[in-house]
């Protein structure tokens, strides 16, 4: 008979450490989740931010360029021109400018939330 009482106490045991454990593994997806969705939203504010100083940046030079020429429209031209050529050798190299340090980072990032 005491042996069925060790039985029962023994399941009831592992009935309780797989709860547990099933707990613990929530808590870690949400962590793992939260962190994840943090690092993103962190990542595109500063992104936003970035692209308006560019801007700004930008005005303000085809402004500068534009009172030193005595021109409207050449100051412009010439920022409309920089950004042309930054576009022409981002699609030259887009695979080790962009794609492989992009890859690469996010690999990094996967395997830290996976530990």
């Amino acid at each position: 008979m005491q042996e069925l009482g060790n039985i029962e106490a023994m399941t009831e045991s592992i009935s309780n450490l797989m709860s547990i454990h099933y707990e613990l593994l929530k808590l870690e997806a949400t962590e793992r989740s939260s962190e994840i969705g943090s690092s993103f939203v962190s990542q595109l504010i500063l992104g936003l931010l970035a692209f308006m100083i560019l801007f700004f940046l930008s005005l303000f030079a085809g402004f500068w360029l534009s009172a030193r020429m005595n021109d409207s429209y050449s100051g412009f031209a010439i920022v409309a021109g920089f950004y042309f050529l930054l576009f022409l050798l981002c699609i030259l190299f887009k695979k080790n400018i962009i794609e492989q340090p992009l890859r690469e980072n996010l690999i990094k990032k996967m395997l830290l939330y996976l530990k």
